[in-house]
């Protein structure tokens, strides 16, 4: 009782049957001390009233951006940043899947998305929607992109959907979305006043001037960590490789390097004032002995390069820690847990995320990924998932770890 005494809230319904169960909602926010303000979507009107929804709030409920207020009828503007501004955090709850779609996408065509998208506040997200709707990758991917945004996704529960079907897509009910909003706030940034330094991409090791050894890795993975961290309330540094990829959370500080040598001289301006070190890039094992200042012509006749061994910075940065909390990554196309366990322990880790490479499961330049997460007491498996879920995956372990 009164666990949310205080709080302001901003209640957005969209259009779905799920929209009988926001009422309850309003209820149970107001019951743990809340104050709750409702914004709907126009197709919400057809299947919850605002009477009902102010009678319970004790507030006015707005479901366009203009209304008429007086006897003269002049239209009166809903400040869509005013009630934005006004909330501690905004629920919305049903959001259908043409909602999350214009949330994902940044479309303002109602006044619910107008809120949402001048909100500097945390957002909940109660997706609601059919089994098969809710399963297609496009509903997934906007899921993703959401949570890539910071914003927190309140899972849909398995149960009768209206369509006849039985499964996953039903919106969270009311009682857990109050449970999981309260945990949420007394767990509220976990890695709050923790240092992050994040590895990522390939490194590149010139042969001349045109021409280098490189790898496949895309840096999605490093990438996805360092936006879960930084969701998560980290100050994170994330050093990359050679990646065309942007960073979708400003408040990462985001280094550009080519080589091996390049990341290590990097990772040590920083290593040694971190919290956490996850080293998700995938750095060349091996260098050319010689390097050529002029472009290689066909007719040099050139038969073979000399490769010598690059260094290796986990090891190095194992030797050097003092209390860093490590996490490694490895790739293995056999054995692969016996040669994860192995590196954790050559390479004084505290933790090893391993990946398998087979025909079935390319994880190069891929948006999924899954593995296996080994400490030396534990082996904990994780499934297909995005590269951003498993990301925060990831970090429930280390903080469970920590």
């Amino acid at each position: 009782m009164f666990a949310l005494l205080g709080k302001k809230i901003l209640l957005g319904i969209s259009g779905s049957i799920a929209a009988y169960k926001s009422p309850f909602l309003v209820r149970l926010l107001i019951k743990n001390g809340a104050d709750v303000k409702v914004v709907l979507t126009p197709s919400a009107l057809d299947f919850v009233t605002p009477t009902t929804l102010s009678a319970l709030s004790k507030n006015p409920v707005n479901s366009s951006f203009t209304e008429i207020k007086d006897e003269e009828d002049n239209p009166e503007w809903n400040n869509h940043v005013e009630l934005a501004s006004w909330a501690d955090f905004m629920v919305i709850a049903p959001a259908t899947s043409n909602t999350i779609s214009s949330m994902a996408s940044a479309r303002c065509d109602n006044l619910l998305l107008a809120c949402y998208l001048s909100a500097k506040c945390p957002v909940f997200v109660a997706p609601s929607m059919d089994l098969d709707m809710y399963k297609h990758p496009g509903n997934q991917e906007n899921l993703s992109k959401l949570k890539s945004f910071g914003n927190i996704i309140l899972e849909s529960e398995a149960g009768d959907l209206a369509s006849g079907l039985i499964g996953k897509g039903r919106m969270m009910e009311p009682s857990n979305i109050i449970k999981y909003i309260i945990k949420n706030l007394k767990n509220e940034f976990p890695l709050k006043g923790k240092n992050i330094l994040i590895s990522a991409g390939p490194t590149y090791e010139k042969i001349d001037p045109v021409r280098f050894i490189g790898n496949f890795s895309s840096g999605k993975m490093g990438f996805s960590l360092a936006e879960a961290a930084a969701n998560l309330g980290a100050k994170v540094t994330l050093i990359s490789g050679p990646s065309s990829l942007k960073i979708l959370n400003s408040s990462i500080n985001l280094i550009n390097v080519v080589s091996a040598h390049e990341m290590y001289n990097e990772i040590l301006k920083f290593f040694f004032s971190v919290d956490i070190f996850i080293s998700a890039a995938a750095v060349a094992d091996f260098i050319p002995k010689d390097f050529y200042y002029s472009k290689i012509k066909k007719g040099q006749k050139l038969n073979k390069i000399s490769l010598k061994e690059n260094i290796d910075i986990l090891h190095n940065l194992g030797k050097i820690k003092t209390n860093q909390y490590l996490l490694g990554f490895a790739l293995e196309t056999n054995d692969g847990y016996q040669n994860a366990l192995d590196k954790l322990i050559n390479k004084n880790l505290n933790a090893i995320f391993l990946n398998i490479l087979n025909d079935k499961q390319n994880i190069f330049n891929s948006d999924y990924n899954q593995g296996k997460y080994i400490t030396r007491k534990k082996s904990i498996p994780f499934e297909l998932t995005t590269k951003l879920d498993l990301s925060y995956k990831i970090f429930e372990q280390i903080i469970i770890d920590l």
